[in-house]
């Protein structure tokens, strides 16, 4: 289906492709706007699409606040809310203050509290809280030593808790990634359709996410880069069950290579090696603020440094001149 309307795009975009067999241009196919749009390099004809989403509203108020000004004073599209975040009932204030901003829910299985009791979460709770960091719930998830239902429930739990509070959900991810193994996605997929919700982040990126200079000129990301490569091998299994239960997603993903190390030579670079289609760029805003300091997470200071590259004028300029174009999961749900 996304081959059709790219194709579809292409037709109705470059005046010198005509939808029949025959090579002459036929205006009454190519629409006003896209005669108004078109100019020598017709960079119309590589669509590239981009959803900004930053993960953790919810997490502590300044997230909240770092998220909203991404938001309202930058390029962030989408937001994803945390059912069990601290700041919850704060950040479903500020939501209805941002109806062009997208939320969807950020589904948290580990290192933080279920919105069920512990006693429906056997496998996957101890003492009111999950069980397991990644590394744990990940061998645990391979092993299959966790119960499927009980994610789904909990999954379903917190999808609901936000569309009780009055948001409109647009999408779903998980914390740390979680629904790239084919054993967490599938009931996450279910719990989705329960809910209504439609679209979920595609949490694999491009072969090439970064020119090779780019990448061998920062050391620190190697390892990120191979661990990212080596878990690519789940890709093909994520699209066939996204595409079997008939949710929307995107191309991939972009940023996940970056998370902690986010500057504007690295929002530069990925921007510039991004490839045609639909994509979603990962980002963590914050404020570096003593909720913050107290949370358990190693994104701290790289919050605000995510935040400056995200408000700063030349991003939305760097974008427009690549010819990319910046959507919300609420565009993408509408013109998939």
């Amino acid at each position: 289906m996304r081959s059709i309307r790219a194709n579809r795009i292409f037709e109705y975009t470059c005046p010198w492709k005509s939808r029949s067999n025959h090579t002459a241009l036929n205006p009454h196919l190519i629409p006003l706007a896209s005669l108004l749009r078109f100019h020598s390099s017709c960079y119309t004809c590589s669509l590239r699409r981009l959803i900004i989403n930053a993960d953790d509203f919810g997490f502590t108020s300044g997230v909240n606040r770092a998220i909203v000004e991404a938001h309202t004073r930058g390029i962030v599209t989408s937001t994803t809310l945390m059912a069990s975040g601290p700041a919850f009932a704060k950040a479903v204030e500020m939501a209805k203050t941002t109806p062009n901003l997208s939320i969807g829910c950020h589904v948290v299985l580990i290192d933080g509290e279920p919105v069920l009791g512990p006693a429906r979460l056997s496998s996957i709770t101890v003492a009111n809280r999950f069980r397991d960091g990644l590394n744990g719930f990940v061998a645990r998830a391979v092993a299959g030593r966790l119960d499927e239902n009980e994610i789904a429930s909990e999954a379903e739990a917190q999808i609901r808790k936000l569309q009780s509070a009055g948001v409109a959900v647009s999408h779903f991810d998980t914390h740390k990634h979680t629904h790239l193994f084919p054993k967490i996605l599938e009931p996450l997929l279910r719990a989705a359709k329960a809910c209504g919700v439609r679209a979920l982040r595609n949490p694999f990126g491009p072969r090439f996410p970064l020119r090779s200079g780019r990448l061998f000129a920062r050391p620190n990301l190697w390892k990120r880069y191979a661990e990212v490569r080596i878990l690519s091998r789940f890709a093909g299994a994520f699209r066939r069950a996204v595409s079997e239960e008939g949710l929307i997603t995107t191309d991939g993903t972009l940023g996940i290579e970056v998370t902690g190390t986010l500057d504007e030579s690295l929002f530069r670079a990925l921007a510039q090696s991004m490839p045609e289609g639909t994509w979603e760029f990962v980002c963590h805003p914050g404020y570096n603020d003593a909720d913050l300091r107290a949370a358990k997470t190693r994104l701290q200071e790289s919050r605000e440094i995510e935040l400056h590259v995200l408000t700063l004028p030349s991003a939305r300029e760097l974008l427009a001149r690549e010819g990319v174009q910046l959507i919300s999961y609420r565009d993408l749900l509408a013109n998939p």
